[in-house]
C-alpha cells in the first residue's frame, strides 16, 4: 500500500475518535474549556491528511484506482462524522440538515463506484473541491464558536443558531456540487443506464 493511502486512512481513523471525544469528554476527563482545542487538533490532523495524500500520490507517482476510491470515501466518512457529531449537545445542529450531506455523498459515491466497475471513470469537478473546502471551514467555524461558549461568553442558543446558519450555507453548496457533478457527467450516466445485462 502506498504512503499516500496511509495518509488517507488517518482520516478514517480519526473520525470515530472525534466523535468519542466530543460525546464522552466527561468520561475521558477532558475539561469542557479544553474540548474545543482537542477537537480543533483532531480536525487539523484530518484535514492535513487530506491535503497531503493527494500531493504525495502525484509526487511519487502512486495514483491508483484504489486510492481514487478510498480518498473520497475517507472524505465522506470524516466530514459526515463531524456534522453528525454536531447534532449533539452543545451545538445541536438539526439532524435534517445533515441529510443534505448524506444524500449528496451517497449519490455521488454510488455513481462513481458503479461507473468504475463498468470501466469508465466519472470526471472530478472543481465544485467538489470547493465543497470540501467549504465543509472544512464550516466545521472549523463551529469549533471556534465552541471556545467562547465553553467560557460562558456565547449562549447555547447563539451557538446553535450561528452554527446552523454556517453549516446550512455549506449544505446549500454541497447540494449544488452534487447537481453539478451529475450534470457534468450526464453522458457517462446515460451510458451506464443504457447498459443491459447479458442474457444467460
Amino acid at each position: 500500500m502506498s504512503i499516500a493511502n496511509y495518509f488517507t486512512f488517518i482520516r478514517i481513523f480519526i473520525s470515530p475518535i472525534f466523535l468519542l471525544v466530543y460525546l464522552h469528554h466527561d468520561y475521558l476527563e477532558i475539561n469542557p474549556s479544553l474540548l474545543p482545542y482537542v477537537l480543533l487538533f483532531l480536525l487539523g490532523v484530518s484535514e492535513l491528511s487530506d491535503a497531503f495524500d493527494g500531493y504525495l500520490a502525484r509526487k511519487y507517482n502512486q495514483v491508483t484506482d484504489f486510492g481514487k476510491i478510498l480518498d473520497p470515501m475517507a472524505d465522506s466518512i470524516a466530514r459526515l462524522s463531524y456534522f453528525l457529531t454536531f447534532t449533539a449537545e452543545p451545538v445541536r445542529l438539526p439532524l435534517a440538515l445533515i441529510f443534505i450531506f448524506v444524500y449528496r455523498d451517497s449519490v455521488v459515491s454510488t455513481l462513481r463506484t458503479i461507473c468504475a466497475l463498468k470501466g469508465f471513470a466519472l470526471a472530478a469537478r472543481t465544485s467538489g473541491k470547493i465543497k470540501a473546502g467549504i465543509q472544512a471551514m464550516a466545521a472549523l467555524t463551529v469549533l471556534i464558536l465552541m471556545i467562547p461558549h465553553s467560557l460562558g461568553y456565547l449562549s447555547s442558543h447563539d451557538l446553535q443558531y450561528i452554527s446552523t446558519w454556517v453549516v446550512g450555507i455549506a449544505g446549500i453548496y454541497t447540494a449544488y456540487s452534487g447537481v453539478d457533478y451529475v450534470y457534468a457527467n450526464r453522458q457517462y450516466i446515460a451510458k451506464l443506464l443504457s447498459l443491459h445485462p447479458a442474457k444467460p
